[in-house]
């Protein structure tokens, strides 16, 4: 049953990473590069600061930190466990795709990273100002679904890869958002 998971999920990868075309890789080069979205990042502390004030600003930044971490440091973990082979580096299927990334490093597959961290931010991100901007978390959602599917495209993650990062990307996002909560309760409204 597990064998053909991953072989519909090799064959998901090889069709979905066949969709590329030379004249959108730059664009799909740029979306999964880490500091693209620097500015978003900066968009969101800018408005959680002008809605919440600089106290909750710090805590929220302290909640992000740990978040990131903790998703971060728990997709190496799974990675260096499960040792799942990135695309890239899979011989059965390395002719056969579209390999556009800078390089294909010896880390594992299982889970995404990017997935992951992108995910969490959008979920902590989008439930934090949702009272002030309804359909913010919509487009922080779409803007991770963009950054998980992009590693698909460059030929680094496949599909299952990239669902799992987001499932546990999303319930991260979801957790330090309660954590941050409890947090600002405990100390900044404590006042």
């Amino acid at each position: 049953m597990l064998d053909k998971l991953l072989d519909l999920d090799t064959e998901l990868f090889v069709y979905l990473n066949g969709l590329g075309s030379p004249s959108w890789d730059w664009l799909w080069l740029a979306i999964t590069n880490k500091l693209t979205f620097v500015p978003l990042y900066a968009l969101l502390l800018f408005l959680i600061y002008k809605k919440l004030g600089w106290k909750a600003l710090l805590m929220i930044m302290l909640s992000i930190t740990l978040m990131i971490l903790f998703t971060d440091q728990t997709t190496n973990l799974v990675k260096r466990s499960v040792l799942r082979f990135r695309p890239c580096a899979c011989d059965e299927i390395k002719d056969m795709i579209r390999f556009i990334a800078e390089r294909c490093s010896s880390n594992r597959s299982f889970f995404s990273g990017h997935a992951s961290n992108s995910m969490a931010a959008a979920v902590f991100g989008g439930l934090v100002l949702r009272s002030y901007f309804k359909n913010l978390i919509f487009i922080l959602l779409f803007w991770a679904f963009l950054v998980a599917y992009s590693r698909i495209y460059v030929g680094v993650h496949f599909p299952i890869d990239i669902l799992c990062g987001m499932t546990f990307g999303a319930l991260s996002g979801f957790g330090f958002y309660k954590l941050n909560i409890y947090l600002q309760k405990r100390f900044i409204r404590a006042e």
